[in-house]
């Protein structure tokens, strides 16, 4: 597909405020006219003075007629960067506005694959970036522009041939810079990516600083960390070195113009075939014609870095979407199906190849493999993180894609080994399952999933700050607490995926008890069978001594169902999982206590 112009695209963006720029430009366009009247001024009082004029009344009005197109530009340009500016910052809201309308859309997969540092820098900095251009580039580049033609037309109109002077040190200049400029669009989306690679690395940096600290691995992971600080720094040096030369012969040549007209000018002027009130009028009107194609010139780069901008912005607004349902629908069972289901995150590698699936309702299911299975990418397809392009999963008979999200979101508890956890209080943490429930349900929730104790021993108990990510906890605590939360939640269907994953032997007990109330629907904090009957629970873990009394063992390889089953008809059927309980209870025997 076509890529649109980004200003055109940005065009889009700005519906309702395309008045304030039209209006915008309007008034620089009529700001450079007036602001001609300075030269023309300053020209004629030249000439007078030159011809030895000495009364004061005669120069006056030429002086007026330069302050008066001074004060008149001046105001006008205000204006126009006035309605720019607030035409500039609607826009950018509303891009924003779309970014986050944008998001709960996409398939939460791939809201989660986005790197914090990547999407950071797109809707805080990029989109910031753009301001500085949008604001200026359309009143700005309109004047700059307009206002050297006009200037060439003048002296035309005064003389063809100093006119012609006049530009050819243009193209000469102009060479130089666009072999700098030519490859600008480039070069700067490298710099993004060097950017996006440096944020994302000094976001994982201080997030895993915990981690990187207790490993004494300050050294290794620095060293990454300054390989990645070096390197946009690096990238920045060499792309500016390798321009100062083209940009500098630009800057230099492009104002050069009276290194023509003067000489030529002269001459003209001493064989009598050009008037001295036409030279010097040339003269001064030539110097007008550089600033402004410089600054013009500068928009170059800007655009290109618009360019990039948009393509960034473009491509999450364009990221195809999960397209769901908007009525809520009747989910009469607990019961999964998936039928003929083929899915990879990329269109060219599948990782679920022809998967047909059946989870019973009301019981426990686990998936097993060895890693890279596909075991994961079930799991979040039951759970909705993207939808299947071939085959189907269905949910009490009913297709996924005609329940809402909203709907299905409700309808299913994720547990996986890295939860969130927020920068707020325990207690805070455990009701993100159920906004309405009550402190006496939070507790409760705790107390199913093991975690009562280990809470009510922290300083402040329940009313402990968890610290950003849950960064104040251990990762067996986090996790109790996540597994908490599921259970506040109350979902008819639990997904553990390696939810035991940072569980000590001793609390995985309290947590395999937990699951079982869960099958049994008494995990809620309510105490009460569930209303439709026994939970659906989904348990993904390595450690099979953890699930062999599940109802239903699924082994996963490569993409497929190998075998499913129970657990010692497994051993005795499959031999891969046989294979993996050896080496299972083999790891166990080696523990040291």
């Amino acid at each position: 597909m076509q890529k649109q112009n980004p200003l055109l695209r940005i065009r889009g963006w700005g519906k309702g405020e395309h008045g304030r720029l039209i209006g915008a430009v309007i008034s620089a366009l009529i700001a450079v006219v007036l602001g001609m009247l300075p030269y023309f001024a300053a020209a004629q009082v030249i000439i007078k003075i030159l011809a030895g004029e000495k009364i004061l009344s005669l120069y006056l009005p030429w002086l007026g007629i330069g302050l008066v197109g001074y004060v008149a530009r001046t105001l006008l340009y205000n204006m126009a960067l006035s309605m720019s500016h607030k035409a500039t910052f609607s826009i950018l809201k509303n891009i924003r506005k779309k970014i986050l309308e944008k998001l709960p859309k996409l398939p939460l997969g791939t809201v989660m694959d986005m790197s914090s540092g990547k999407m950071k820098q797109i809707i805080v900095d990029q989109v910031d970036g753009m301001e500085t251009t949008l604001a200026h580039l359309f009143p700005e580049l309109t004047a700059n522009i307009a206002g050297p033609l006009f200037i060439v037309v003048c002296l035309f109109v005064l003389d063809a041939r100093c006119a012609l002077l006049s530009i050819v040190t243009l193209p000469v200049g102009m060479a130089f810079m666009m072999s700098v400029m030519g490859s600008y669009a480039k070069n700067y989306e490298g710099a993004v990516k060097t950017t996006q690679e440096m944020n994302g690395t000094i976001v994982e940096y201080i997030g895993g600083i915990e981690v990187i600290k207790a490993f004494n691995q300050g050294k290794s992971s620095y060293a990454k960390f300054a390989d990645r600080v070096k390197a946009n720094a690096s990238y920045y040096y060499n792309w500016m070195k390798k321009s100062q030369f083209g940009v500098s012969m630009g800057y230099s040549i492009v104002p050069a113009s009276l290194v023509t007209i003067l000489p030529a000018g002269w001459l003209w002027y001493r064989n009598g075939s050009l008037p001295v009130e036409t030279f010097i009028m040339v003269i001064i009107l030539s110097l007008g014609i550089a600033g402004p194609l410089i600054a013009a010139m500068n928009f170059v780069d800007t655009l290109a870095t618009v360019g990039t901008t948009v393509a960034s912005v473009d491509e999450l607004l364009s990221a195809e979407e999960q397209h769901h349902g908007d009525k809520e629908v009747r989910i009469k069972g607990k019961d999964i199906e998936l039928s003929h289901v083929s899915f990879g995150y990329h269109e060219d590698k599948n990782i679920l190849r022809d998967v047909s699936l059946s989870i019973p309702a009301g019981r426990m299911t686990a998936l097993v493999g060895p890693s890279g299975s596909g075991k994961s990418t079930i799991a979040k397809l039951i759970a909705g993180f993207w939808d299947v392009k071939d085959g189907m999963v269905s949910m009490g008979g009913v297709d996924e894609k005609k329940i809402p999200l909203e709907q299905l979101y409700d309808h299913v508890a994720f547990v996986s080994q890295d939860n969130y956890l927020f920068d707020e209080s325990v207690r805070e943490n455990i009701r993100m399952g159920r906004l309405s429930a009550t402190d006496k349900e939070v507790e409760e929730a705790a107390k199913a999933a093991g975690c009562d104790a280990f809470i009510r021993s922290l300083e402040k108990g329940y009313e402990t700050n968890v610290g950003g990510g849950g960064a104040h906890l251990s990762g067996g605590e986090r996790q109790r607490i996540a597994i908490a939360r599921a259970m506040l939640k109350d979902a008819p269907i639990v997904i553990l995926d390696e939810a035991t994953a940072y569980i000590d032997p001793e609390n995985e007990a309290v947590i395999q008890k937990a699951i079982a109330q869960l099958v049994r629907g008494k995990g809620s904090p309510q105490g009460r069978e569930d209303a439709l009957g026994h939970k659906t629970v989904i348990v993904i873990a390595h450690r099979l001594s953890t699930i062999k009394d599940a109802d239903k063992i699924v082994v996963v390889k490569d993409g497929k169902i190998e075998a499913a089953g129970k657990h010692e008809e497994l051993r005795k059927t499959c031999p891969l999982y046989e294979s993996m309980w050896q080496a299972h209870i083999g790891a166990k025997d080696g523990d040291v206590a």
